[in-house]
């Protein structure tokens, strides 16, 4: 891949935004001959291959301008909705902020609703943000990022949100504080085998659905982009690239 590895370090080392989308893998085949495994590890093996299969159809004219913002995709395995079927689809998506740029979740929603061909997402669940070690998540430090999903309930581009791994006193808080409440809440069933009982209960009083997850707390650690980037794009300068949001579509 010495070629192809060379053209897309050349723009890699260019760019200053990537935009990498793998779409659906599993249409063609390149993961399903593999055995289950946790999710980052599913995650990062579709970075991987993203980043194979893009680097050896891209073409680079050195003559041309290179772009600032790189798209990183496989046209066989993107798929935009048929406005047909729109109306009998519910297009849900879970939100993970690997930075600590709040404003990151409308361009993580645009791009969805951009790549999918649809005008809004039904609902859209915020994982936790990354929060540093010793402190405890807080009404406080949710509030910035629920108000962009907030921001975009009103400006039609999401129908309902969602919250993820809230305890029955955050969730409560957050209930209360918020303008357009958490239509729903997810809960590691790693942590706790059954619902919390006062969890339960207040969901049940507020009307707020609560789903079960298997997602780690960090989906996607910046070392391990830069190992399956360099792993891609041999050379590469991974050290310069940080995630800064991932999006999944969720069954």
């Amino acid at each position: 891949m010495g070629t192809d590895s060379g053209r897309a370090r050349i723009l890699l080392d260019h760019a200053a935004t990537l935009n990498l989308q793998t779409g659906n893998l599993l249409n063609w085949g390149r993961l399903r001959k593999k055995c289950p495994s946790t999710p980052s590890e599913e995650l990062r093996d579709c970075i991987q291959k993203t980043l194979n299969e893009w680097s050896s159809k891209i073409s680079l004219d050195l003559n041309q301008e290179m772009p600032d913002v790189l798209e990183c995709t496989v046209d066989q395995a993107m798929e935009k909705i048929n406005p047909e079927e729109r109306e009998e689809l519910k297009v849900s998506a879970k939100l993970f902020i690997a930075g600590s740029n709040s404003s990151s979740i409308r361009d993580a929603v645009d791009m969805a609703c951009s790549t999918l061909g649809v005008i809004q997402l039904d609902s859209v669940i915020i994982a936790p943000p990354p929060i540093e070690d010793g402190i405890n998540l807080s009404l406080e430090y949710l509030q910035p990022y629920w108000g962009e999903l907030e921001n975009l309930v009103q400006h039609k581009k999401i129908v309902s949100i969602g919250t993820s791994d809230l305890d029955k006193t955050l969730l409560e808080q957050l209930y209360l504080w918020s303008q357009v409440k958490p239509h729903s809440n997810q809960v590691n069933l790693a942590s706790c085998c059954v619902m919390p009982p006062d969890l339960t209960a207040f969901a049940k009083q507020f009307d707020i659905q609560l789903l079960t997850h298997n997602d780690p707390k960090e989906l996607l650690c910046e070392a391990s982009f830069q190992e399956a980037l360099q792993e891609s794009i041999q050379n590469s300068r991974a050290h310069e690239w940080t995630p800064l949001w991932l999006l999944r579509l969720l069954s």
